[in-house]
C-alpha cells in the first residue's frame, strides 16, 4: 500500500467498551501517549487512525487532535476524519453516501460533521456493531454489499468509513462497479501521509484517489 522506500510503523491505543459516542471520545486522551511512542523513531507524519474517533466531537474536533500529536511528537500530523475530508475535496466530491459498521447514534455524528462541512449526504448506512473486535471480522464482502446498498446514482462518490474495516482488495472492484471513486478510511489515511510527506507516486488497485496527487 506504500511506494517502495516508504516504512510504516504502528503503535495501538488502549480502547474499553462497546463503540459508542461515550467511548469514541475518550479515544483522543490516548493520542498523546502513542504519539509519544512513536515519536522515539523520529516519523515523518503520524496518522490517528480512528474515524469515528476524530469525527465525533463535531467539526475541529480532527484538528485539535492533531495539534496535541504534533506538540508531543514535534512532527508533521493527521487524523483520518482530516485526510477523508481532504480526499473528498480533491476528488471535487459535492454529494457522496457512506457505508459504516456504526450503530445508529455514532452514524448521526458522523452525517452532521460532513454536513456542517458543505457535504450533502445522500444515504448512511451502518452495522450496528458494538463490539469493536466484531467490526474487524467484518469480511470484504460483507463491506462490498454495504457499499452498494447505500449508493446511490447521484452521488459523487461512496465512502466507507472505518479504519477496523478490510477494505483495500474492494475499492477497485467497487469502483468498476459502480462507477464512481470510492474512499476508505484506511485508503484515504496514507494517502495523506504519503501527500504530507512529498511522496506522490500513483500506486495502482487503490482507487481514483491514488491517481490524484
Amino acid at each position: 500500500m506504500v511506494p517502495k522506500g516508504v516504512s510504516v510503523h504502528f503503535t495501538r491505543m488502549r480502547f474499553e467498551g462497546a463503540v459508542n459516542v461515550e467511548t469514541l471520545s475518550r479515544l483522543a486522551d490516548e493520542a498523546e501517549k502513542a504519539a509519544k511512542l512513536l515519536a522515539e523513531m523520529k516519523p515523518d507524519v503520524i496518522a490517528f487512525c480512528c474515524t469515528s474517533g476524530s469525527f465525533i466531537k463535531g467539526v475541529g474536533y480532527d484538528k485539535e487532535i492533531i495539534t496535541k500529536i504534533e506538540r508531543v511528537a514535534n512532527t508533521k500530523a493527521t487524523t483520518t476524519t482530516t485526510a477523508v475530508v481532504n480526499a473528498l475535496n480533491r476528488l471535487k466530491v459535492k454529494k457522496l453516501s457512506i457505508a459504516t459498521p456504526y450503530i445508529d447514534e455514532v452514524n448521526v455524528a458522523c452525517k452532521k460533521f460532513f454536513e456542517e462541512l458543505g457535504f450533502e449526504v445522500l444515504d448512511i448506512k451502518g452495522l450496528g456493531i458494538r463490539d469493536d473486535l466484531e467490526i474487524g471480522r467484518q469480511t470484504p464482502e460483507t463491506i462490498y454489499r454495504l457499499a452498494k446498498s447505500v449508493d446511490k446514482e447521484e452521488a459523487d462518490c461512496v465512502f466507507i468509513s472505518c479504519t477496523n474495516l478490510n477494505t483495500i482488495d474492494i475499492i477497485q472492484p467497487l469502483e468498476y462497479d459502480l462507477c464512481k471513486p470510492v474512499i476508505t478510511s484506511n485508503q484515504a489515511t496514507m494517502w495523506e501521509c504519503l501527500r504530507l510527506v512529498g511522496v506522490k507516486e500513483p500506486l495502482e488497485n487503490l482507487g481514483a484517489l491514488f491517481k490524484s496527487f
